[in-house]
C-alpha cells in the first residue's frame, strides 16, 4: 500500500522539498514527559533510561534479566521507537528486595540515568506527552518557504494521522488485519492480535481524517461532531453553539474521529454519515473490530504542536523541537514540511 492510501492528503500544501530523517539514531530524539513526583520509598524501583537503537520491549527484557526478576515485574508507560535516541521511565516490582545490581543491562545502547523508589508501579499511558528533537539532514528546500510553513503549522496544527510505522512495511499490518477480518478470526498470538487490531482501527481513522482533510473540515467543528480537549478521552456532541467555542481557535478543543469498535458512530448529522460510509467501505474490518470486543473510542483529528521551535545548524540541516500528546506521531509534523524520499521505516 502507498503512503497516500495509508495516510491521506497534506493539509498545508505540497511538500516544501525533501530530506532524510534518522540517518543516525541521534537525529530522532524522544523524551518522555512524566509529571509524577516520586516519593523515594516503596516496593517499586523506577529507572530513567536512555536507549539508542533499542526498542522498549527489548530494554525491559534486559532489565529483567539483570535484576533476576520475571518480565511481568517490569512496567513502562509507552513504546518508543527503536531507531532513535529515547529517554523513558521503567519500573521494577521488588517487594521486600534491595535495589539490584543492573550493570549487566547497560552498554552503548542502554544507560540508566536516574533511579528512585516509589509506592506504585508505572502504569501504561501514565506519561502526559513526549518531547521531540528531530534533525532533518540532506535537506533540499528553500529556508524561507520552510519558515512560512512552520509558522502556519505552529498556528494551526497538523492532521493527527497515525504514522506509517503503525501499518508495517508496505502496509503489511493492514493486509494482515484484512485477511483475518475476512475470515472473522483473531490471531492466537497476543502480540500479533494486538498489532493487527490496532492497525485496523488506525487505518479506518486515517480514512475518515483523509476525507475531512480533503473537504477542508479537519480543523473545524461541524454540527454533529464529537469534540474533545487535547488531553482528554471524554467527548461531547457539537451543536451550533459548540461550533463557535473560542477554545477551538486556540487549539485546546478539537473535532474527533472514530477508533472503531462495537456499535454505530455516536456522532451526528453529516459526521455520522461520513464515518458510516468509511466503515461500509471496509465492512469486514469494521465488523471484526466490533466482534473482537473493541469499544468505540475517539481521537482528535487535529494535532496541536507544543513549543515548536526550529533552526538550521547547516544549509542542508533543519532541527525541530516540539512536544506532542501521547499516542501522536512526530512524522505527522514532518510530513507537512518535506518528503522523506525512499524512507518507509518511520
Amino acid at each position: 500500500m502507498t503512503e497516500d492510501q495509508l495516510l491521506g492528503p497534506r493539509a498545508h500544501g505540497g511538500a516544501c522539498g525533501s530530506a532524510m530523517l534518522k540517518a543516525v539514531a541521534d537525529d530522532f530524539q524522544v523524551d518522555e514527559v512524566l509529571d509524577i513526583p516520586l516519593s523515594g520509598e516503596g516496593e517499586h524501583l523506577w529507572l530513567w533510561i536512555e536507549k539508542r537503537n533499542l526498542n522498549t520491549e527489548e530494554a525491559a527484557r534486559r532489565i529483567a534479566r539483570a535484576a533476576g526478576v520475571p518480565i511481568r515485574a517490569i512496567s513502562y508507560a509507552g513504546l518508543k521507537d527503536r531507531q532513535a535516541l529515547t529517554r523513558q521511565w521503567f519500573s521494577l516490582h521488588l517487594p521486600g528486595k534491595a535495589d539490584p545490581e543492573l550493570g549487566k543491562a547497560e552498554d552503548e545502547t542502554l544507560r540508566i540515568l536516574k533511579r528512585s523508589r516509589h509506592q506504585r508501579k508505572l502504569q501504561r499511558g501514565a506519561h502526559s506527552a513526549n518531547g521531540f528533537t528531530l534533525r532533518l539532514t540532506q535537506l533540499e528546500a528553500d529556508h524561507s518557504e520552510l519558515d512560512k510553513r512552520l509558522e502556519r503549522i505552529k498556528s494551526l496544527g497538523v492532521p493527527n494521522y497515525f504514522g506509517l510505522q503503525r501499518f508495517g512495511f508496505d502496509g503489511g499490518n493492514v493486509h494482515g488485519a484484512r485477511e483475518y477480518a475476512e475470515r472473522q478470526e483473531l490471531p492466537v498470538q497476543r502480540n500479533l492480535r494486538s498489532r493487527l487490531l490496532s492497525a485496523g482501527r488506525s487505518y479506518l481513522f486515517n480514512r475518515v481524517l483523509a476525507e475531512r482533510v480533503a473537504a477542508g473540515t479537519w480543523d473545524r467543528a461541524l454540527p454533529g461532531d464529537l469534540l474533545a480537549f487535547t488531553d482528554s478521552r471524554s467527548f461531547f456532541i457539537a451543536g451550533e453553539n459548540e461550533c463557535a467555542d473560542p477554545r477551538l481557535a486556540i487549539l485546546d478543543l478539537h473535532p474527533t474521529g472514530p477508533l472503531w469498535g462495537a456499535g454505530p458512530s455516536p456522532a451526528g448529522e453529516a459526521t455520522q454519515v461520513l464515518e458510516g460510509d468509511v466503515a461500509a467501505a471496509e465492512p469486514a474490518i469494521a465488523k471484526w473490530l466490533a466482534e473482537a470486543g473493541m469499544k468505540h473510542e475517539r481521537r482528535i483529528l487535529r494535532l496541536p504542536i507544543g513549543g515548536l521551535s526550529w533552526h538550521y545548524p547547516g544549509p542542508d540541516i533543519l532541527q525541530l523541537e516540539f512536544v506532542l500528546p501521547t499516542g501522536c506521531f512526530a512524522t505527522a509534523v514532518v510530513r507537512e514540511l518535506v518528503s522523506l524520499a525512499g524512507q518507509t521505516d518511520i
